[in-house]
């Protein structure tokens, strides 16, 4: 394999999500973390200790420094938008924590700027990368289940307040079940089906107020103001039909989490906010389900594969899966899905986005050699 220079990268935000990211950044050989920065300099200095990053800055500074070509936006999601439109007029390539942004308006102007600056926008969730996904992805590509008809997703919990130590943000605008976790079923769903075309929903807040049960702030109390349970119904362009329902109000379930069904059998579908199996399948006529070993690697917490993903593409001139336009159609669908349940009708979606590429068997740095027959 030929050589491919490494990319500096700087992240901005050392949050709690940070650090499965710090770690698995530096396990690709294409991607050297160059500097942290966090609004909290004490939280940046942590990280940078725990993970070895030579420099600490302000953010400014970040922005400032012309050796970086990548910022990793781990900010807040009420923070996506602003710090990735000064990241864009930096000049810099940008890859968002999900959501994109908090509404599409903030979306556009994220993908417009880029396009006016010439830079790259990507986005969480990667997830779709991992070994998991990747096997659905081959299995409906060969044709295994027939026709997709059908999809269900269910994505239920109680809520953040019991471990995350500062779960105010999951209860505001930009929060909720649907803008948290859903991101990771639509794009799975994407990712397997292809772009939604139309959308409608009910969406509620059960719960006006939760109480922190986590530290350190045991018994604070958050006022909710974005719903907490929302029901959604999705057409995709290729004609299966979607139900996914997301939900902060539920003690237990037994639902699965995602199910696609087609005109040949049925695929269980794994967790999408993790990167491995189960994968399992039942054809027409079979008498019981089958377990599908994995066809891919990353089957482990790989958050980060889809930054290493982009920064191949960027040196290779080729699109990159965590695309932008993806995380922009995600975000379109869900606040969709949300207007739907207020105003009472089906919203057909203006937004659309192409099915991302699926990765070949093996690590990204086979996926992104020069011999590689789809580069």
């Amino acid at each position: 394999m030929t050589s491919i220079e490494k990319m500096n990268i700087g992240v901005i935000g050392c949050g709690k999500i940070s650090s499965i990211y710090l770690q698995i950044l530096q396990t690709f050989d294409i991607l050297n973390i160059t500097a942290c920065a966090d609004l909290d300099m004490e939280r940046a200095r942590t990280q940078a200790r725990s993970f070895h990053i030579p420099r600490v800055l302000h953010v400014e500074e970040l922005l400032a420094d012309p050796e970086i070509e990548l910022v990793v936006n781990l900010t807040i999601p009420s923070a996506h938008a602003e710090v990735g439109l000064a990241t864009i007029a930096a000049g810099k390539a940008l890859y968002n924590e999900k959501p994109l942004a908090l509404t599409r308006e903030q979306g556009h102007q994220l993908l417009a700027a880029a396009q006016t600056q010439g830079v790259r926008v990507g986005c969480a969730p990667d997830t779709f990368l991992g070994s998991g996904l990747q096997t659905c992805r081959k299995l409906i590509d060969q044709g295994l289940i027939g026709t997709p008809v059908a999809a269900n997703a269910f994505m239920m919990s109680h809520g953040a307040e019991s471990w995350h130590p500062n779960p105010d943000f999951y209860y505001q605008p930009g929060g909720g079940p649907l803008f948290d976790m859903g991101p990771y079923y639509l794009t799975a769903l994407i990712n397997l089906l292809g772009p939604i075309q139309r959308v409608t929903g009910t969406a509620k807040i059960t719960f006006p107020e939760r109480i922190i049960t986590s530290e350190p702030k045991y018994g604070t109390k958050i006022s909710v103001n974005t719903p907490t349970h929302i029901a959604g119904v999705m057409d995709f362009v290729g004609g299966a039909v979607g139900v996914l329902v997301t939900s902060f109000d539920v003690w237990s379930h037994q639902l699965p989490r995602i199910e696609i069904y087609g005109t040949d059998g049925t695929l269980s579908v794994p967790d999408p906010n993790t990167f491995g199996g189960p994968v399992r399948l039942r054809r027409a006529g079979e008498n019981d389900w089958r377990d599908i070993p994995l066809t891919h690697g990353y089957t482990t917490n790989s958050r980060g594969i889809g930054i290493a993903d982009m920064a191949y593409a960027l040196r290779a001139g080729q699109p990159h899966r965590a695309s932008g336009a993806l995380a922009y159609h995600v975000l379109d669908s869900m606040q969709a899905i949300l207007e739907a349940s207020t105003e009472g009708r089906h919203i057909v979606l203006t937004s659309t986005c192409s099915r991302p590429e699926p990765l070949p068997s093996g690590t990204l740095e086979t996926a992104w050699s020069d011999d590689n027959e789809n580069h």
